[in-house]
């Protein structure tokens, strides 16, 4: 008898299993990515009182208790940047009394440029690093259609042209080069911090100076509640990019930090990416991966919470009280491979 019970409970939790499949694949992803949301983020391991051990000095003004319901510092001591915890008025007096100023890095390749260049500076005008000296670096395939903007004061746009490349991937590689060789001969001169973002992105909110730090990487929305075991790691062991685990899932649209930060980073990710050409083997999802790999090894001292680049994709989330940087509208079969 208790044999025949056991086996009927193995088949009906068998069932049930079945059943929860056959549901989630019916009901869809966007389901899948709400339940996503139900799964609690890690807490700040610090302790009230205690301080960050990284982070620029204003970071110490951070009430880090204000959010108990999201990740508001790492196990490093970097502080996770989320709505409610900074005073914008401190961070963008500091920075303005330390006359910082900061370059924006965005590639605007092949069809990319018409399509989403100019609603990208026009929002950033509005709403990136507002009061705060700010040069526009635009590489592009074609300076000659680079549309004009109007720009405030201290704001300013140059256009470095670049070479054309037959495939996407190889233009998100060879990015990492690029920015390395403009930071040498032109970003490190004339600003202390550098943001690298993709073009395909809208600004809607406030990207202000409480993003500024020494080595900033950001929260991929899509995984910032999943559990680890589903990161999307490059798991090939021949390719530099190899990961067997990590902190976080860092999305590269969005990384930033002081010049010699972002050099370090990109032209540690393009030793990563030439090593992977001399074995023939190309990473999982190109530099994002050799970025995760890299911040990995070299943990970031202030991580950007996914209001600071929020795809409407992931759907609702509770802990997203703010959108500030919005993906735009993806139409990749048309737009990824240069005219």
């Amino acid at each position: 008898m208790m044999r025949w019970f056991l086996k009927a409970r193995h088949l009906f939790v068998y069932a049930l299993f079945i059943l929860a499949v056959l549901f989630i694949a019916y009901i869809g992803p966007s389901s899948v990515r709400f339940l996503e949301g139900l799964i609690p983020m890690d807490k700040c391991p610090l302790l009230p009182g205690q301080t960050l051990r990284l982070g620029e000095a204003v970071d110490n003004t951070l009430d880090l208790w204000s959010r108990s319901d999201v990740q508001t510092c790492t196990y490093w001591g970097a502080p996770v940047m989320w709505d409610g915890m900074f005073d914008p008025k401190v961070y963008d007096r500091v920075h303005r009394e330390k006359r910082s100023s900061v370059a924006l890095t965005v590639f605007a390749v092949g069809r990319y440029l018409d399509a989403y260049l100019s609603e990208f500076l026009r929002s950033a005008e509005q709403h990136f690093m507002p009061g705060l000296p700010v040069t526009y670096y635009v590489f592009t395939d074609s300076p000659e259609r680079v549309p004009e903007v109007r720009l405030g004061p201290d704001r300013a746009v140059e256009v470095v042209r670049v070479q054309r490349h037959h495939r996407w991937q190889d233009i998100s590689m060879m990015r990492m080069k690029t920015i390395t060789d403009a930071i040498d001969q032109l970003i490190r001169h004339r600003h202390q911090y550098v943001f690298c973002l993709d073009v395909d992105q809208v600004f809607v909110g406030r990207f202000g100076s409480e993003a500024l730090g020494d080595s900033v990487a950001l929260l991929h929305a899509f995984y910032y509640h999943r559990p680890k075991a589903f990161y999307t790691y490059d798991t090939n062991p021949r390719s530099a990019a190899y990961m067997e685990t990590g902190d976080f899932y860092y999305h590269a649209a969005v990384f930033g930090g002081s010049w010699q930060s972002v050099r370090n980073l990109t032209e540690g990710c393009f030793r990563g990416i030439v090593e992977d050409q001399r074995n023939q083997v190309e990473a999982l999802w190109q530099d994002e991966s050799h970025l995760n790999k890299y911040l990995w090894l070299h943990k970031p001292s202030k991580v950007l919470s996914p209001e600071y680049c929020w795809a409407k994709g992931v759907g609702h989330r509770r802990d997203i009280h703010v959108t500030r940087l919005l993906w735009a509208d993806k139409h990749y079969s048309t737009l990824r491979y240069p005219t």
